[in-house]
């Protein structure tokens, strides 16, 4: 079956879908119930019908190599961690969470996929799920993208001493910052000079 005929398919089928599931009494909309193997393949099946053959055709341009791949995994723990996770499991709150879930890029499904599909995917997004379109067409946010496009290759193989030199650039949460400044502010001896004004004003 060509592409054209899967995403016809899928065109098809997933109002289908949608009706079934309202029939039979779904969770309506929610996102907390994991998408079925049947569902999660027929998916998988319309996102690669609709990635046009030239872009999935792509060569990777970027060569690759050790500065490659660190400003791509800076990159990618500051931009893309937070629903893939630093070794690209999907497992974090917001990767679980989502309809489909964050899938394991570590696994066959993604890294079989062509350097110009995942290019396409990382520039354009996927329609009905949490992944967006990061492309401008700028040549430095290509080359960006081409960048991530060798990191995920590596995503298999990623050793402990990168994922920690990754986890020291994942975006902090409130907590996580005040918890930072309050350590700094007792290793500064700060936290002690007001405990010890507050007590002489007593």
């Amino acid at each position: 079956m060509n592409r054209l005929a899967w995403f016809l398919f899928g065109a098809i089928a997933i109002p289908v879908f949608g009706i079934v599931f309202l029939v039979w009494g779904s969770d309506g909309f929610s996102a907390r119930k994991h998408s079925s193997p049947a569902e999660t393949w027929l998916m998988r099946r319309i996102r690669l019908a609709a990635i046009p053959r030239q872009a999935a055709a792509q060569m990777n341009p970027l060569p690759d190599s050790a500065e490659a791949q660190s400003e791509a995994r800076e990159h990618w723990a500051s931009h893309c961690a937070t629903c893939h996770a630093n070794d690209g499991s999907g497992d974090t709150p917001m990767g679980k969470n989502t309809y489909p879930p964050a899938p394991d890029m570590r696994l066959a499904p993604t890294q079989q996929m062509t350097d110009g599909e995942l290019f396409y995917v990382i520039q354009n997004g996927v329609r009905f799920t949490a992944m967006p379109a990061w492309g401008n067409g700028s040549p430095h946010d290509n080359e960006d993208s081409w960048m991530l496009v060798r990191f995920i290759r590596r995503l298999p193989v990623l050793t402990a001493e990168e994922k920690q030199q990754m986890k020291l650039l994942n975006p902090k949460t409130p907590e996580e910052i005040k918890e930072e400044m309050e350590e700094e502010k007792f290793l500064k001896g700060e936290d002690n000079d007001e405990s010890q004004t507050q007590h002489h004003n007593h």
